[in-house]
């Protein structure tokens, strides 16, 4: 037989912690996206880009 009592404390000492990896989870992405954005706005980057596209297109036509 199960305690319910003590399946009952537990659910409830974990409440917030959905809440709390959804959060984490949030601030990690907006550090990436804006790593992401410092990086793809860098000279090599962006030449390396127009590169790459230039020549794709080029084979098409």
């Amino acid at each position: 037989m199960t305690n319910t009592h003590t399946s009952l404390t537990s659910d409830i000492s974990e409440r917030g912690a959905a809440t709390a990896e959804y959060a984490i989870a949030t601030v990690a992405a907006a550090g990436f996206a804006g790593l992401l954005a410092v990086v793809l706005k860098s000279n090599p980057v962006q030449n390396l880009l127009t590169d790459l596209i230039s020549g794709a297109l080029s084979i098409v036509t």
